[in-house]
């Protein structure tokens, strides 16, 4: 039987650990964390993403602001009322990091809006900044799904150390910033990391050959099990919906790789 690593499970611990410092601060007469996300139009993916944020801050102790700023097709955001907002948050002081919920309406320029916010509160580690700082190796916001991946594997005892990672996704969002992570040297890195993409030649073979493979491709059911070796260790990215009539929603999330056959 495979060993699942559970994310879940993990996730409350961490928020936990975080719940306790965030008292202990409190207790000391210090302000609790302040968490912003601005929230352009009504992309049913993002409403999730964001209030799944919102009750972390909440378990957290973390205070939050949710802006909420419409946009629709009969008459779209004007780029320069988001603009005003994310310099409102740079602005205040007892905002201590902030997000701008992507994707954004077509209209608007997103990587403007990322080099818009302040790096020290950019807590996505969107901004070219914060990419930079984290290629090199020094102090920055990190980008949230890689850290969480890195996190993960250290918390289940998996050493990346020496191992041949193949991540599949060459995203600005996971696929490259986990790579420069786990090249790094120290702790939680030490990896010899391949990022495999659409153009990439012999993918199953590169990913049979890896010790840690990352799915993060944003294609259901992608990675099968003749691209996965025995005894390797998976780690799915993905949630892309998919069509569900017996979910009230009418949908669910389903992951990049075929688990009920790579599982075994």
């Amino acid at each position: 039987m495979p060993t699942i690593i559970d994310g879940k499970s993990t996730a409350a611990a961490i928020k936990a650990e975080i719940a306790e410092k965030v008292a202990a601060r409190v207790a000391q007469g210090k302000r609790a964390p302040h968490l912003a996300a601005i929230l352009v139009g009504h992309d049913g993916g993002s409403e999730t993403y964001v209030a799944s944020k919102i009750k972390a801050c909440a378990e957290c102790g973390f205070g939050s602001t949710l802006i909420r700023l419409e946009s629709t097709p009969e008459e779209p955001l004007k780029p320069e009322v988001l603009m005003e907002e994310i310099e409102k948050l740079n602005a205040n002081p007892e905002i201590d990091g902030f997000i701008v919920q992507l994707p954004l309406p077509r209209h608007i320029d997103e990587q403007a809006v990322i080099e818009a916010i302040d790096p020290a509160k950019d807590v996505d580690g969107f901004h070219p900044v914060n990419v930079g700082r984290q290629s090199v190796g020094l102090p920055c916001f990190h980008s949230a799904t890689p850290a969480g991946i890195v996190e993960l594997l250290h918390r289940h005892g998996i050493s990346t150390s020496g191992k041949r990672v193949a991540i599949i996704g060459r995203s600005n969002i996971v696929g490259k910033p986990l790579a420069a992570m786990l090249m790094q040297k120290g702790n939680k890195a030490d990896a010899t990391v391949t990022v495999c993409h659409s153009h990439t030649p012999n993918l199953a073979e590169i990913t049979r050959s890896a010790d840690i493979v990352v799915a993060a491709i944003g294609r259901p059911g992608f990675v099968t099990a003749d691209m996965i070796s025995d005894g390797a260790v998976v780690v799915d990215v993905g949630t892309t919906r998919v069509p569900d009539a017996s979910r009230k929603s009418g949908f669910r999330l389903r992951g990049d790789v075929d688990y009920d056959a790579v599982a075994p």
